[in-house]
Order: C-alpha cells, then structure tokens, then sequence
C-alpha cells in the first residue's frame, strides 16, 4: 500500500527484487548442477549468465530460468551437430538427476524444471576471433555471442545512471510479464540501453514513460547485439508487420496509461493515478491505501 506515487515506486523496485534466501539457493543449485556437467564432459570454462548475471531478473523466482553457459572442449564440436550436443548434455544431466521428470532441449539449451525455478543449460565452444559459439538447433547453425560482454556492458550503463537503470528494466520487464510476455526479456534490455544511452532517469515514472514513448519507434528499428557480434537483430522474432504492429500497440497502450498516471498525480488523484500505474505493471505495483 502507499499513498504517494514516490513511496508506490519504491516499493514496486522491492517487490521485484529476488531474496537473500533464493540467492543462496540459486547459488547452491547452480554449482550442483554445474559439476553435474563438469563430471562427464570436458569442460574449459563455466559461469552464469542471462538475467541473473546482469542483475535484471525480476521475481518470482518461481517464473525465472537462471542460464548456466558451459564452454566445452573443441573436440565436441561439429559443424551441423548443435541437436547432437545439446542431447548429450541432455543425458549427462540426466544421470545426475534422474528423478526430474522435466528435463528438456529446446533451440540453444537444455532445461531442468525444478519445483522452484528453471536452469538453462548453455553449450559453448570459443570462438576464433573473441567470444562465443552457442548452438541453435531449430535452425543448424551456430551464433556468435559474449554474455560476459553484456554482463560489462549493463553494468558501466547502470553505473553511467548512478544504479537507476537496472531497477527502471526490471519494471519494464513487469510490464512485459503483465501483458503475457510479449517480448523477449533481452530485447527489453537491448531497447532500454539504446533508449536511454545519454538520457538522465530523473524518476522512475518519467523513466518508464519515457521508454514507452520512444519505445513505439524504436521496436520498429534493427536492434543489434550490443556485444557486437554479428549482423543480428534481437528483435527479429517480431518478424512480420502484424508482431510489428502489435509490438507497437502495446507500447501505444501503456504509454497512454503513463501519461493519464503522470496528469492524475499533477492534479492531486493519487489514487487514480496508481490506479493506472496498476493497469501497466499488474498486482506488483501496490495499491493505494
């Protein structure tokens, strides 16, 4: 509850952050795991990656999928073997956990559902030249990635905006949640980082309605991986008129909400302004009172 938008905000950044308790958790689960693929398999080099890594992970921990990137020995690659490896990290992990049920492939890695949350599992080899080959097996073919590249790269730009830009993503990844995951949580982040780059957070409500306002134009544009890798759009699983469209109506949607929120507050409705506050982020904004 809050009756202020400031003191409505601050609590909505606390809501969305993950607990002391699961870290630990996370953090014991992650290493089990890991030496679980370490004992059968070759492996140079292993680390966490994804939201996790880059702080941007909004609870519940429940609906979140911690990556594990694994970089494995060259003598495990072959070029149109990205199904074959994927299944072999498959029934390593499998050994070691064999009463998970869910334990599953899809196009980069290997899932293990646990009853509390997800781990991805990610295959990697070194890539000539700098970073990463990671496999994607729907299409056979190999992408070229650095997601200790995006760790540095989120990092220097949260420090460039004095620690705000880190917990105004995670609210534009509730947002995200509230409207069924209409976007990839990494390309949310992509935008935010173009979006924002040189642009000063006054306030998180500014904040987010300013990333609504340009994010109409800029979910229309290529957004490149920031590590620089490639000539690949992050944005292109939107890749018909109609997704781009409806990419656009979302943004449309919510930031004419943000503007309403912004005027209610300016003329003293504060209820009614959390009021649409809510109707972005759902039941992690608090309610006034």
């Amino acid at each position: 509850m809050a009756t202020t938008i400031t003191q409505a905000f601050t609590k909505f950044k606390s809501n969305l952050e993950i607990t002391g308790l699961q870290e630990s958790t996370v953090s014991t689960r992650q290493q089990n795991v890991r030496a679980a693929v370490e004992s059968d398999l070759n492996v140079l080099d292993s680390f966490l990656t994804g939201s996790y890594s880059r702080h941007t992970m909004i609870a519940p921990l429940s609906e979140a999928d911690i990556d594990i990137f694994v970089v494995l020995h060259p003598d495990y690659y072959q070029a149109d073997g990205q199904a074959s490896l994927l299944d072999k990290v498959k029934t390593v992990l499998k050994k070691t956990y064999p009463r998970t049920p869910d334990i599953s492939r899809n196009g980069q890695a290997v899932t293990i559902r646990f009853d509390d949350f997800a781990v991805d599992v990610v295959p990697s080899f070194y890539r000539q030249g700098g970073g990463y080959l990671i496999p994607n097996s729907a299409r056979q073919i190999w992408i070229a990635t650095n997601p200790k590249k995006h760790v540095e790269i989120m990092s220097d730009a949260n420090a460039k905006h004095n620690g705000d830009l880190v917990p105004l993503i995670k609210m534009i990844k509730c947002w995200n949640r509230n409207i069924d995951r209409e976007f990839h949580s990494f390309h949310l982040e992509v935008l935010a980082l173009q979006i924002l780059e040189n642009v000063t957070i006054s306030n998180f409500p500014s904040g987010v309605r300013y990333f609504l306002d340009k994010g109409r134009d800029y979910v229309r544009k290529k957004n490149p991986d920031p590590a620089g890798y490639g000539d690949g759009d992050v944005g292109a699983y939107l890749n018909t008129n109609p997704k781009i469209e409806n990419a656009v109506n979302r943004f449309e949607t919510a930031y004419g909400r943000a503007i309403k929120a912004e005027d209610y507050e300016r003329r003293g409705y504060i209820s009614d302004a959390v009021g649409e506050w809510r109707k972005i982020f759902g039941d992690y904004f608090p309610a006034y009172g």
